[in-house]
């Protein structure tokens, strides 16, 4: 098991950037596939990106694909998505998730492990 918690969330204008991190701990990192899935208010969970365990495949949902990007450094334990260019209907808890896999893309019942999560609220 890998305890995870996610950081950089807050308010933020329409059209601006915010970058999420999530810092891991418990385990080697380096093992494991991460996600990054968002719930907005009165919505089912969405995932938004993924990344493998190595960093050489990244996977992007249609609606955030070509704004947000997702990244990892294995040596600081922490996976970050870099968010630009954010719209009204972004805003949403963003959550990381971790398995101990090489790839798990972007299936969140694939996932075990998650953090608590981070507000992304982005105004008009």
């Amino acid at each position: 098991q890998v305890q995870l918690e996610e950081s950089g969330g807050g308010l933020v204008q329409a059209g601006g950037s915010l970058r999420l991190s999530c810092a891991a701990s418990g385990r080697t990192f380096s093992n494991y596939a991460v996600g990054w899935f968002r719930q907005a208010p009165g919505k089912e969970q969405d995932a938004v990106a993924a990344i493998s365990r190595n960093a050489d495949k990244t996977y992007y949902s249609d609606s955030v694909k070509g704004r947000f990007t997702i990244s990892r450094d294995n040596s600081q334990n922490t996976v970050y998505l870099q968010m630009n260019s954010l719209k009204p209907e972004d805003t949403a808890v963003y959550c990381c998730a971790a398995v101990g896999t090489s790839n798990s893309r972007l299936l969140s019942t694939t996932y075990k492990d998650w953090g608590q999560g981070t507000q992304v609220p982005v105004s008009t």
